[in-house]
């Protein structure tokens, strides 16, 4: 958890130091704007980080207005260094070729307070529109077969959904909408492969967080494994949270289901790093399991998905990667994953990988949609 929190904090640091000073420097010509550029940035940049340092110290609206600017500084944080590397780059090669028109290297002070509103201004507008496709929540469809063996089911209609990440940002508001969108299908079953929380627990109830959770219908129930935000968050207090209002929550376990299907769930792979405690092996979890019934598991980070098809797993369901959330940092979670976001099949193992229906941080997407997965099994 050190090692995390160390990693996470010199980053955040550099990369805001980056920027303020290359925002600093922009205003040369305007040196009047200074002082308010520098109360502005480290009201924005340290808003999060002390909110959740804070917690209940201050009062709640105040948090909540922290929160907010905050996670929307993440969003800006990312257009801001990407826009000034870009233009970096572009000096370093006009530095060594010489290529910028007279205009520009004469009145090169003002250029750059034009360059700084335009990158304001651009970002602005790509992050507005990120916000807006978080609030639009896609059902995406899926037809797989599966092995029936000794299934008493010859299909099941199944919704997926991961990294809910309820906070102040994703509140009861936008939970509801995802329960109706839920509803709508009929589910027999829903899964819930990790991240609900984004807050601590006294948090989400304090807001009132989490009561639309006991309105999902499915036949068979609602399943969830952890994620990686539950330990962050505090693992019992989430896990009490989660079976509080209505989920069934399987920790490194496996449970069979309408006689038709085994249902098994690992604990998140940083179980190990907030607790010092190994989670299992998915040969433990499924070596009293009885392999003549179907096996879906629900594992939040998806990674080693050959596991699953050594043990024998029909379907694996996953969440985490978010796809990246924002352009382009879909190209780095496809190359950190086997599976960024979507469907895959190995041998006699399906996966599926969901791009999430919250976020983390601001609530801005590019390049990925805020999704429910609605799976239709078919056992044959």
């Amino acid at each position: 958890m050190v090692i995390f929190f160390t990693i996470f904090f010199t980053i955040y640091a550099a990369v805001n130091y980056y920027i303020f000073i290359r925002g600093w420097q922009a205003l040369s010509s305007v040196p009047y704007l200074k002082p308010l550029y520098a109360l502005i940035f480290i009201v924005v940049a340290l808003s999060y980080i002390l909110a959740k340092f804070l917690g209940g110290k201050i009062p709640h609206l105040i948090y909540d207005a922290m929160i907010w600017i905050g996670s929307f500084w993440f969003a800006f944080m990312l257009y801001f260094f990407l826009s000034i590397v870009l233009i970096d780059l572009i000096r370093l090669f006009n530095w060594k070729l010489q290529f910028f028109p007279e205009f520009i290297n004469s009145n090169y002070e003002d250029i750059k307070k034009y360059i700084l509103a335009a990158v304001i201004i651009f970002s602005s507008i790509i992050i507005s529109i990120g916000y807006l496709n978080t609030r639009k929540i896609v059902v995406n469809s899926l037809a797989i077969e599966i092995p029936r063996k000794q299934s008493a089911l010859t299909e099941l209609n199944a919704v997926v959904l991961s990294d809910l990440h309820l906070s102040t940002i994703n509140g009861e508001k936008l939970l509801s909408k995802i329960v109706s969108r839920i509803n709508e299908l009929n589910p027999d079953v829903v899964f819930i492969p990790g991240d609900f929380v984004d807050e601590r627990a006294e948090t989400l109830k304090f807001e009132g967080i989490g009561g639309s959770l006991s309105k999902i219908k499915a036949n068979y129930g609602v399943f969830a494994s952890t994620g990686n935000h539950e330990f962050i968050n505090g693992i019992n207090g989430a896990s009490k949270f989660i079976t509080d209002n209505g989920i069934n929550l399987i920790r490194d376990s496996s449970l069979l289901i309408a006689n038709s299907f085994t249902l098994a769930a690992r604990e998140d792979s940083s179980k190990t790093n907030f607790t010092r405690e190994p989670r299992k092996s998915l040969g433990d979890i499924l070596i009293e399991v009885d392999k003549n019934y179907p096996i879906i598991l629900l594992d939040h980070t998806p990674f080693k998905l050959e596991e699953a098809e050594k043990n024998g797993v029909s379907l694996q369901l996953s969440g985490h990667t978010h796809h990246g959330q924002m352009f382009p940092l879909n190209f780095i979670t496809k190359m950190i994953y086997e599976v960024s976001w979507g469907y895959k099949k190995r041998n006699n193992t399906h996966y599926y990988v969901s791009c999430g229906v919250g976020t983390w941080g601001p609530p801005v997407r590019l390049g990925s949609e805020s999704e429910i997965v609605n799976l239709k099994i078919r056992f044959n």
